[in-house]
């Protein structure tokens, strides 16, 4: 029964996107053929009739998204964090998306509640608001808790919305299989990996365990940070479909005339917000992935609030450590040494020339810095960045794409606060303090113990695995060959000792 319900989903899909001017949009930005072009719009064209109107204050493809619902529009928002799939015009077209729908009843946020937590709402809450805020996938009510007292945030899943999702995605694979098939040349941007994906980011919003789990790694991570709070997840009231945070008040981060009234520092908090994202994601491989003005509040102290957790970036350590050298070599304007890590870290195939490619890194460095303070734009920067190493054959890696995008919505909010802040020196100390820490003598010391301590672990056994591998070395049988990973790792540890050991000494350490 899936087929017919794919293609019509998908027939009135296409019909919206050619109402609404986005079919154009979206074909040119997939560089599709000219004949799948003609086929392709040939047979939505007699359907317009069938398709939506959408807002027509939005650009084009966003306002289709928008009008086909809830998976159309979280599609867009995720496809907004891959410019290497759509390209970096229609990226920025469809981070507008907005998710604001109408509210689903008290009844049913009743019912859920006595579904998911086995209580009515009043044995739970001495008081439950109707909706403050109301998404595609959820909605927000302010309550306060039955026994303290204590003002809380309850989330709740929209009734039937994972059958809802389930029936969008078998369409989008549907969809991506057809255009695998019918267009070759598509092949290299992996739809099917796309939707995989998307599959993946929308199952962990739709278990609102794992945001709240999320949520509680994150407070847990940023607990000493100056200036920064996380709410605190109720996990006594928090299941599947329905999570309970504190409720907390605060100025919008992205409201410069009710900050200005409140009498916080606009820079001071521009300044703050782009380290803590950099110092969350280098320092701790795991960041908000969402930073966007409405997910971020001011309280009257000052403090940074942080909203909404359902899209959380993770980079593991090896990765994090390259990445902060990158953007060390770039601040230092070292560009031989920035090539060098692309090519230690295995991002840049070994046949390419590595004097080439700092060439090239020279060429996207040198006209950011010398723009004017307020136009240097690391986000700018990493967006070039990425066009470079794909021209030297680096492949697609998910989880920088995530962070540089992350970076453009940060420095975005950044610069709202303080149009005149020079990104580069607010980065600075945060990634040399990473590097001191993490790349320096002292990691390298700490390092040797983690080292040490996984041999003792492993010590009674180390005999035992050293003759298996005399015996497999002395077999008559020849070993298959073996592809090298990572050759560069020797140098990469070498080269970021003597970074961190000359920003060390330099600082006097």
């Amino acid at each position: 029964m899936r087929g017919p319900h794919n293609i019509i989903r998908l027939i009135r899909t296409g019909a919206t996107f050619e109402r609404t001017g986005a079919m154009k949009v979206v074909l040119d930005a997939f560089e599709a053929p000219l004949m799948m072009r003609y086929a392709i719009r040939g047979l939505v064209w007699p359907f317009q009739w069938l398709g939506y109107k959408g807002d027509q204050k939005m650009a084009p493809a966003p306002r289709a998204l928008n009008a086909l619902g809830p998976a159309y529009i979280k599609f867009g928002q995720v496809l907004s964090t891959r410019p290497d799939v759509v390209g970096s015009e229609l990226a920025v077209q469809l981070r507008v998306l907005q998710d604001k729908l109408p509210p689903f009843s008290m009844a049913e946020a009743k019912a859920e509640v006595l579904r998911e937590l086995g209580k009515p709402v009043e044995a739970l809450f001495s008081s439950f608001s109707e909706p403050v805020a109301a998404a595609s996938l959820a909605q927000v009510h302010k309550a306060h808790l039955a026994d303290t007292g204590d003002a809380v945030a309850v989330k709740i899943l929209r009734p039937g919305i994972e059958r809802a999702f389930r029936k969008d995605i078998d369409a989008f694979y549907f969809a991506a299989r057809a255009i695998e098939v019918l267009s070759p040349s598509s092949r290299r941007l992996r739809p099917m990996e796309v939707i995989t994906h998307f599959e993946g980011v929308v199952a962990g919003e739709l278990d609102l365990r794992l945001e709240s789990s999320a949520a509680s790694e994150y407070a847990a991570n940023t607990e000493t940070d100056d200036s920064f709070v996380v709410p605190r997840v109720r996990w006594h009231l928090s299941r599947r479909r329905v999570m309970t945070m504190d409720w907390m008040e605060g100025i919008s981060i992205g409201d410069n005339d009710a900050l200005d009234a409140a009498g916080h520092d606009r820079q001071h908090l521009a300044t703050r917000a782009l380290q803590l994202f950099l110092s969350h994601a280098l320092r701790d491989g795991f960041f908000h992935g969402d930073m966007h003005q409405g997910n971020l509040k001011v309280a009257g102290n000052g403090d940074i609030i942080a909203y909404d957790f359902g899209i959380m970036g993770r980079i593991d350590e090896y990765t994090r450590r390259v990445y902060a050298e990158i953007l060390f070599g770039f601040i230092r304007k070292d560009y031989q040494r920035v090539a060098e890590v692309h090519f230690e870290a295995g991002y840049v195939p070994a046949h390419k020339d590595v004097d080439e490619f700092a060439r090239a890194l020279r060429a996207v460095g040198e006209p950011i810095f010398g723009m004017d303070a307020s136009q240097i734009s690391m986000a700018r920067l990493l967006s070039y960045l990425f066009e470079v190493t794909e021209r030297f054959g680096m492949e697609t890696r998910t989880e920088l794409i995530l962070l540089q995008r992350t970076m453009v919505v940060v420095e975005g909010v950044a610069r709202s606060l303080d149009p005149h802040m020079n990104i580069w020196q607010v980065a600075q100390p945060t990634v040399e303090d990473y590097i001191k820490e993490s790349i320096g003598p002292k990691a390298l010391l700490k390092d040797m113990v983690k080292t040490a301590r996984i041999l003792a672990r492993f010590g009674p056994l180390l005999p035992s695995i050293a003759e298996a591998a005399l015996i497999k070395q002395n077999s008559p049988q020849p070993l298959p060959p073996t592809k090298p990973q990572l050759s560069g790792l020797p140098w990469m540890v070498f080269g970021g000792f003597l970074t961190g050991l000359t920003i060390w000494v330099s600082k006097g350490l």
